[in-house]
């Protein structure tokens, strides 16, 4: 990676998981590292902690609840008022395992991973386009390979069965697709976009797994150290520069699902586009 003094970088979720990491690691490269979280107290503690690892002062909390439009748009003017560019956003948070809603009554998995972080991209998307050269960096997985596509009237209602796993899948393929479109929409502006698998990692991302079931699924796992590699690949290597809206695994580029058309991702851009201008600010479910 190259050296990031003068950089500014958010990365959500970056009180725990492959997300702190990915901060701790940019915040020593030099970066001036926003962290993400819904909890003020666990945000204001990972602040610390970075700032105590990485001997760098230029840390800061925002909160942001991915379930919650409002909240998502609060955190982008927020940062928005602080006056700084962004050069690299990190869309890293994310949860699995659950059932619910979100709070503006969106599929709980779909709504946090996929539409929060749209619509915080796409609030923050001016400002990077001016401090460009900037990247959008999105955690996918490959479980996405595992959606045969997206059902719309899904993403309105709880995920089905103990694991969920069948709506995370959906929500990570709305993650590679998104990256791809957003390279699309930026061409030429100096914006360019990763979607990564980060390999199987131990994260709190399954930390709502039923008990009997997390530890079958999380014990052979990677560290969250070796989890963020890829992430701070897309982030900060001058190798991926010129590149754009691909999909990477073990910092290489690799072939998405077949499901992942142009044609899907323009639909769900669309998709995301509408709801987002209808429910922020707007109407919230229950």
């Amino acid at each position: 990676m190259s050296e990031l003094t003068e950089r500014t970088v958010v990365v959500t979720g970056a009180n725990t998981g492959i997300g702190r990491a990915t901060a701790e690691e940019l915040a020593r490269r030099g970066a001036s590292v926003y962290v993400t979280a819904r909890s003020r107290d666990k945000g204001e503690a990972a602040v610390a902690s970075i700032k105590a690892a990485a001997a760098s002062g230029s840390v800061f909390f925002l909160p942001l609840d991915l379930a919650d439009l409002d909240s998502v748009r609060s955190c982008a003017d927020a940062f928005l008022a602080r006056g700084e560019p962004l050069h690299v956003l990190v869309n890293n948070a994310g949860v699995a395992g659950v059932r619910g809603l979100t709070r503006q009554g969106f599929e709980l998995m779909f709504g946090v991973n996929h539409l929060g972080h749209f619509l915080l991209t796409s609030a923050l998307l001016d400002r990077l386009v001016s401090s460009a050269p900037s990247r959008v960096v999105t955690v996918a997985s490959d479980a996405h390979y595992q959606a045969r596509g997206i059902d719309w009237e899904a993403v309105r209602r709880p995920a089905r069965g103990i694991t969920g796993l069948g709506e995370y899948a959906v929500s990570k393929l709305c993650n590679v697709l998104f990256s791809q479109e957003l390279a699309r929409r930026m061409e030429g502006t100096g914006v360019t976009t990763y979607a990564l698998h980060p390999g199987v990692v131990a994260s709190d991302i399954w930390r709502r797994v039923p008990w009997p079931v997390r530890p079958l699924i999380t014990r052979r796992m990677l560290s969250v150290t070796d989890g963020a590699v890829t992430s701070l690949y897309c982030a900060a290597s001058p190798e991926v520069a010129s590149q754009s809206g691909l999909f990477y695994e073990k910092c290489a580029p690799r072939s998405p699902s077949r499901v992942a058309t142009p044609e899907l991702a323009a639909e769900l851009w669309q998709r995301s586009e509408a709801w987002t201008a209808s429910y922020v600010a707007g109407p919230r479910a229950g």
